[in-house]
């Protein structure tokens, strides 16, 4: 009998509980669940619509782009560089190529060759080795290959200092501050899974030797990796975009775009005039080119020039990256937008594209809106019918970005709905990080060197296959995206039983990718030694 009552008693409880909290929802709903949430769909509408106009501008004007054949040596004055009879060699300018890198075992060699390997007079180029390794190992490893080349006449110079203040910014800066680098007009910068083509330097220079209003002259990425896994495919198709549209269109418009922070050339007075490198946010490379485009600094992007580079294939490495570079650029716009409005020396109308198009729209709103009204508030509106988000708001206008976004990469785009699916989850991250730069707070400031695995995966030094290692499943296991998966996955078993509007489908589609990508298949794996 006591057992009996006992569990009558709990199951009374239980009853009660349920009935009180199903109380609460249904008087909180109408007064505050419900305006709260029409509120918030509307504010995501709004922001759709932002991130709408912004894709179809840059898709009126690469349409231009490609339809008039715009190069940029039409625009500036480019002509070859040539040998001069009476002062020889010293008719060319000077060059240095900056290789900053931090423990960059599997990939240091073939930085380093490549940029020795640059076709340009010898006695003109100096090449430096910015080395803030920390395993002593790598670090005997690189200055030995630096060695290797300097016996072979190769003007190298392998520097080190004894902290990382400031890390790549800090070593960028360390390095401009050497005697020899006064001798020098123009400085190059590669990363260290970089590896330019010999005739890069014969490609940019000119630009920047015959327009002394110009800069800076970026090239393109092209990613050696891509076909090595599908999230590499992934990454490619977000950063062909980037590459093939936003930065063509900021080179044809206003002269103005990002500085990818690799595979570029400065104009050294440019660069010093600007301020040089300041280690305030995680993006230096975003930073000195806003400051150099608001000393009227013009910048000139070559997308017929391509430099060969690895995309992150792990997804801890994938994940830091985009931290840095989300949280970067927020950060930068919270310390840099009055500044902006201040300036004298551009346009009102470049002022505008810097501070609307280029930061609030690309860097904070395209983010924010990709998870809070695609994976929070639509799957919200399942649980409260009241609230209804309009057709063109939840289907056309994302269809139509898609779309504009998956032009740069024709060859993937069969693989469109695993990228939607993914970059989905991935703005979870992102908006995060802008979160944190915006208020910054946390880890606004973390840097976190994104690992290269060259061919670390591919072979063993015997030449045969490595097998594939393996990882606990706890390693694997990431909540924050279980979380989101559980609450999409509910809401979609929500809408199969009750909804009309069938956002199950995507609910459960959705929901699947952040489970995927929760358990941690996604990506490569390497061992954590």
């Amino acid at each position: 009998m006591d057992r009996l009552s006992s569990a009558a008693t709990f199951e009374s409880m239980h009853y009660g509980s349920s009935s009180q909290m199903g109380l609460i929802w249904q008087q909180a709903r109408a007064p505050l669940v419900v305006p709260v949430l029409k509120l918030l769909v509307v504010l995501c509408l709004a922001m759709s619509l932002m991130l709408f106009v912004e894709r179809v501008y840059m898709g009126i004007v690469i349409i231009f782009v490609k339809l008039f054949r715009y190069k940029p040596d039409k625009k500036y004055k480019w002509e070859a560089l040539r040998d001069d009879l009476e002062f020889g060699n010293s008719a060319y300018p000077m060059v240095l190529v900056q290789i900053p890198m931090y423990n960059e075992k599997e990939v240091y060699q073939l930085s380093i060759g490549a940029a020795c390997g640059l076709s340009w007079p010898s006695d003109r180029i100096i090449i430096q080795v910015l080395d803030d390794s920390t395993d002593p190992i790598i670090k005997n490893m690189v200055e030995v290959e630096c060695q290797r080349w300097a016996s072979k006449g190769v003007n190298i110079k392998y520097e080190i200092r004894q902290n990382r203040n400031g890390y790549k910014a800090g070593a960028l800066k360390e390095g401009m501050k050497h005697s020899y680098v006064n001798l020098c007009d123009y400085v190059a910068i590669f990363d260290a899974d970089f590896q330019p083509e010999p005739n890069f330097l014969w490609r940019t220079i000119p630009f920047l030797a015959h327009n002394p209003e110009v800069a800076l002259v970026q090239a393109r990425w092209k990613f050696v990796n891509a076909d090595e896994c599908l999230m590499t495919r992934m990454q490619e198709m977000s950063l062909d975009y980037h590459f093939l549209v936003e930065q063509e269109v900021g080179s044809a418009t206003y002269a103005f775009f990002g500085f990818n922070g690799t595979a570029g050339v400065w104009r050294i007075s440019a660069l010093n005039e600007a301020g040089g490198w300041k280690d305030r946010t995680t993006v230096e490379d975003m930073d000195l080119a806003v400051r150099a485009g608001l000393k009227g600094g013009k910048f000139v992007y070559l997308s017929d020039l391509k430099v060969k580079s690895e995309l992150p294939s792990t997804f801890k490495a994938y994940r830091y990256q985009q931290h840095r570079w989300s949280c970067g650029p927020a950060n930068l716009f919270k310390k840099m937008a009055m500044e902006i409005m201040r300036n004298k020396k551009v346009s009102m109308w470049k002022k505008f594209y810097v501070i609307y198009s280029f930061f609030f729209v690309r860097k904070i709103v395209a983010h924010v809106v990709t998870f809070v009204f695609y994976c929070v508030v639509m799957p919200a509106t399942v649980l409260v019918p009241e609230v209804e988000v309009p057709k063109w708001g939840a289907v056309y206008i994302p269809s139509i970005i898609t779309l504009l976004n998956a032009v740069g990469t024709p060859r993937s785009i069969h693989l469109l709905l695993f990228w939607i699916l993914f970059e989905n989850v991935m703005s979870m991250h992102r908006t995060k990080a802008t979160l944190t730069g915006l208020l910054d707070a946390g880890r606004v400031n973390e840097w976190v060197v994104t690992e290269k695995l060259g061919d670390a995966l591919k072979t063993k030094p015997d030449g045969k296959v490595a097998r594939k290692p393996r990882i606990r499943f706890g390693e694997r296991l990431h909540f924050l995206e279980l979380l989101v998966g559980a609450y999409l996955f509910l809401c979609g078993c929500y809408d199969l039983k009750y909804g009309k509007n069938h956002y199950f489908i995507y609910l459960f589609l959705q929901s699947m990718a952040f489970f995927v990508v929760g358990i941690g298949y996604v990506g490569t794996f390497v061992p954590n030694s």
